[in-house]
């Protein structure tokens, strides 16, 4: 991480504030996602355990309130954070014990999907199966075999830990479509066996936001963690938000990426930076009925964008301000 001294950081946004004009965030609750809950609870039944995969970068922030009041209250929850190799290992036993302690889950897991060795997917079913011989037989399904059911909201993993589990637990390959766009899985698919000893099943679903995000903040995260689609919130939005947060953590690393000589807190001046330093322009017709060159802002605002994203400013925990300090 890269620390400046500059003397207009008192200048500096305390809080949010966008500088650029937008369209604003946009509720995002497709058909599917509403046919999708209805068909998980449907499924409920017959399933022994959940596994709820979110991202590591967001572990308090953008979690569907409705997993817990629908699905998860009445059985075994695993809540596996993915992607964990974007934030810093040290703040992994803080984030798991604040879980624990304040957001009624019993078990989270730190997983990595695209680790060469296996990125503690290996952990996820005998810990599932000794949760579900934990549980009252009634809450079981009386199912030969055991029946998980991955849920999350979308573009968080769900479908690669499901396929890791696959590959490590019967060397097999895909059976889920990856994607790097949220709505990838749009029902709830049949069961896909991912164990032979012991034998287990489990449900795919399909990525299920809340339907309502109120605070502003957390839909800016989730954007950053492309769990919504960029053009729904407007990408120089996201792209203003990223440098606020920057700026408040004392994250200049974007000097760096930017080749910058010092930081600043309007967005404007980083796409003007950026518009030149790449040639990012497109042509208008002006009020004079001539044809102009001017900045190209939303490919500006995807570059800056794509520099938090492809890891150019470290590994960042969006959610450090929930993280309570040690006493």
């Amino acid at each position: 991480m890269v620390k400046v001294f500059c003397p207009c950081f008192s200048k500096f946004r305390q809080f949010f504030v966008s500088n650029v004009s937008h369209h604003g965030t946009k509720s995002w609750y497709p058909g599917h996602m509403y046919k999708g809950m209805l068909q998980m609870q449907a499924k409920l039944a017959i399933v022994d355990c959940i596994l709820e995969v979110h991202d590591a970068r967001i572990p308090f922030s953008g979690r569907n309130p409705q997993f817990y009041s629908r699905l998860t209250a009445i059985k075994p929850h695993i809540l596996i954070l993915n992607k964990c190799d974007l934030i810093e290992p040290s703040v992994r036993s803080k984030i798991r014990e604040q879980l624990l302690k304040e957001h009624n889950i019993k078990e989270v897991m730190f997983t990595d999907c695209k680790a060469s060795h296996k990125g503690g997917i290996d952990k996820i079913l005998p810990t599932a199966i000794e949760m579900v011989k934990e549980t009252d037989v009634y809450v079981r399904s009386n199912q030969p075999h055991t029946n998980l059911m991955v849920i999350g909201i979308p573009n968080v993993g769900k479908s690669s830990v499901i396929n890791r589990l696959r590959n490590i637990h019967l060397q097999k390959k895909k059976a889920t479509a990856v994607g790097n766009t949220p709505g990838i899985t749009k029902t709830v698919l049949e069961k896909i066996k991912i164990s032979d000893n012991p034998k287990m099943y489990l449900y795919d679903t399909p990525g299920v936001m809340e339907p309502c995000i109120s605070n502003v903040e957390v839909g800016l995260r989730l954007a950053l963690c492309k769990t919504l689609k960029d053009n729904l919130v407007g990408e120089t939005l996201i792209a203003d938000y990223l440098l606020f947060w920057l700026n408040k953590n004392d994250n200049f690393s974007y000097l760096k990426y930017l080749q910058m000589k010092e930081p600043s807190d309007d967005i404007r001046v980083i796409f003007l930076h950026i518009a030149k330093q790449h040639s990012f322009v497109t042509k208008i017709r002006n009020a004079e009925g001539s044809v102009v060159q001017v900045p190209d802002i939303i490919k500006c605002a995807v570059y800056f964008i794509n520099g938090f994203r492809d890891g150019h400013f470290g590994k960042l925990l969006l959610d450090s301000d929930h993280l309570k300090r040690s006493s």
